[in-house]
């Protein structure tokens, strides 16, 4: 195909922003939720919260191979336009589930069964989306193409803690914890018709069926899957135990709440800027070059910051600590994306990069709050994140050995 036009990149991208919003907005909310939702005291009712959090990984996988297929099968457009349209029914139907006083264990049966839906919905997102990404870049820009996915997602971070920040910044507290967490699902679903629009516009890019994959070159995609699995999960874990920053600035270094949602902002905009630096970076040097110095020093330097913020406590200590670990955490991890991507078949791109991506989601992602929560308490060390994080990136930088890197295009 040719080139693609704004329009049509937006489509893809905007879409993709709204669909991390509303996944990673329970996240932030993660201690009102709990606190109008589920039952028990503030302890149990935030790790009810959290756990349901982790819920909404379990259907990712089943999203990722569904969508996925039906993305390599029928096409790239109408698997956005489906899954998109998945996301906009569970943003509403968070926004609008009764409480736990007003309904019983109708309010936790409900959440539980929205987290589903968009699990599932972003669980097929993600193949189609980076695929068509790819496949309609320029010569030489897929690292910027690709990098497109992962900046927008970390745009929707970045909403979301901007939102979450204005919210409890002028709402009354009593309001917020009542209903004003709400509002921010309702502002995303306000997005979903356009959206939907807008990706109606795309053109197709899936390739012709003649490149259909044999059955005796599957080993070596299987072998992209093992390696690629641990890859993203590394990225995964990093990922979401920065996104826990609000809420352990809250529960463990006891910071205001408008702080703790401050830090989602730095979270957020340094992600985004390191996201289109890193695809840049990736297309002029190479994938694993371009990972490697960024995951090494998120290796030797996590504890470390941790150390720091959790001594010191302030605004300012967190928002430094969020930034650094974000800019290291991201310049590794998108071109690692990348890297797994490009090894991948076109013909089976979607369907198998979509499931790579889901299930190092779902084990890596949607256990990380909870389990990092529980270390937290069992060790007593605020240092706990930073551990997990370390052990976690050293083993995705070990199996990145094991894929060999595309030619990139200026090389072919």
């Amino acid at each position: 195909m040719t080139a693609p036009t704004r329009k049509q990149t937006a489509a893809v991208v905007v879409g993709n922003a709204l669909e991390f919003y509303d996944f990673v907005t329970y996240s932030f909310f993660a201690v009102q939720i709990g606190r109008t939702l589920f039952p028990g005291n503030p302890e149990q009712s935030l790790m009810l919260s959290l756990g349901t959090f982790g819920i909404g990984f379990l259907s990712r996988p089943l999203g990722g191979l569904l969508i996925g297929r039906y993305a390599d099968r029928k096409g790239r457009k109408p698997a956005m336009i489906l899954s998109f349209a998945l996301m906009g029914i569970g943003l509403v139907g968070m926004a609008l589930t009764p409480s736990f006083a007003a309904v019983g264990m109708a309010a936790p049966a409900l959440a539980i069964l929205f987290r589903l839906i968009q699990g599932f919905a972003l669980g097929g997102e993600v193949g189609p989306n980076t695929a068509w990404l790819l496949e309609a870049a320029p010569p030489g820009r897929r690292g910027l193409f690709v990098s497109l996915h992962m900046a927008t997602a970390d745009v929707g971070v970045l909403v979301a803690g901007l939102v979450g920040f204005l919210l409890s910044s002028t709402l009354a507290p009593a309001t917020f914890e009542a209903w004003g967490w709400r509002i921010a699902f309702l502002l995303g679903a306000a997005i979903v018709p356009f959206g939907l629009a807008l990706r109606r516009t795309l053109d197709e890019t899936l390739p012709p069926a003649k490149e259909e994959i044999a059955s005796a070159d599957l080993r070596p995609v299987l072998a992209t899957a093992a390696a690629g699995m641990i890859i993203l999960g590394a990225a995964t874990i990093a990922n979401y135990t920065l996104q826990y920053i609000n809420t352990y600035a809250q529960t463990t270094l006891h910071m205001a709440v408008n702080v703790a949602f401050g830090a989602t902002l730095v979270l957020g905009a340094v992600s985004v800027a390191c996201d289109l630096a890193a695809g840049w970076l990736a297309d002029r040097f190479g994938r694993k070059r371009t990972l490697l110095l960024p995951w090494l020093a998120l290796i030797l330097l996590a504890v470390p910051a941790y150390l720091f913020v959790s001594a010191v406590r302030t605004p300012a200590a967190l928002f430094a600590t969020t930034g650094f670990l974000s800019l290291v955490h991201i310049l590794g991890s998108t071109p690692a994306m990348l890297l797994v991507l490009e090894a991948i078949p076109a013909r089976v791109r979607a369907g198998a990069m979509g499931l790579i991506y889901a299930c190092a989601i779902s084990i890596f992602g949607g256990t990380a709050q909870p389990l990092i929560r529980e270390l937290i308490e069992w060790t007593g060390s605020p240092l706990a994140p930073g551990w997990y994080m370390t052990i976690a990136v050293a083993c995705g930088l070990a199996a990145t050995f094991f894929i060999r890197e595309a030619p990139r295009e200026t090389d072919r």
